[in-house]
């Protein structure tokens, strides 16, 4: 089992390694994504005009119904499709091939904003709407209310729905090991087809989404003790 796991050309460490840094690189080039795109759709949800409301209520609900895994294949052979046809309406042979790291951060990135944007809408309803008022009458613009006054209780309040929907995500990544990402799953997945050594190589695979898991955890909890030393600073 330790020349297994060893690295160098005796054992898969080196691939398990790489497929770690794979699956944390997604990971980490989602969340910014799915957070703007979330805070996005949620003050769409609270505008004034019908129009955006409506958008951002169907976007979320397309996203939030649709699986996962279907949500990945739209984008990765959808958009390879959608490519093709255009070249051909132009008179362009065009042989694209959609990157699978960036079809997976867009698709991952699509349901994870889909469900921060219900994160950030509760976050935002649970602020007192003096808040708002107390801002205006300093004088405080529009944007400076949100930045100075609103912002800092929305990421207190928000952080922990955010925690959990990262931990999902982290999860989540597992899927682009279908689309030929080599991501944790995929090393592993030939590991234990090359050494049959499947319940070895899987269980390292639990092992290492656990500790990332925890890894998580313990930086949400240092990032909630930062907000609420900066809420109460405030």
């Amino acid at each position: 089992m330790l020349e297994l796991l060893s690295f160098g050309p005796a054992g898969w460490g080196d691939e398990i390694a790489r497929g770690t840094l794979v699956t944390v690189a997604l990971a980490l080039a989602t969340l910014p994504l799915g957070l703007v795109a979330g805070f996005a759709v949620a003050l769409g949800k609270q505008s004034e005009e019908a129009s955006l409301r409506a958008a951002a209520n169907v976007y979320t609900t397309i996203f939030r119904g649709l699986p996962e895994l279907l949500t990945l294949f739209l984008v990765y052979f959808g958009a390879q499709i959608a490519v093709q046809r255009v070249a051909a309406l132009v008179g362009i042979e065009s042989g694209v091939e959609i990157n699978s790291f960036a079809a997976g951060m867009v698709a991952l990135g699509a349901v994870f904003s889909s469900y921060a944007s219900e994160v950030f809408l509760s976050a935002f309803r649970a602020i007192p709407h003096g808040q708002y008022e107390g801002g205006h009458a300093l004088g405080l613009s529009r944007w400076q209310t949100m930045r100075l006054v609103v912002l800092p209780q929305l990421v207190r309040i928000a952080l922990p729905g955010l925690s959990n929907l990262w931990l999902i995500l982290l999860k989540d990544t597992a899927l682009v090991s279908v689309i030929g990402l080599s991501d944790i799953i995929r090393q592993t997945g030939i590991a234990a087809r090359v050494t049959r050594q499947a319940f070895l190589f899987f269980g390292v695979a639990c092992l290492v989404y656990l500790a990332l898991a925890i890894l998580s955890s313990f930086a949400f909890a240092a990032i909630e003790r930062w907000a609420g030393r900066r809420e109460g600073a405030r």
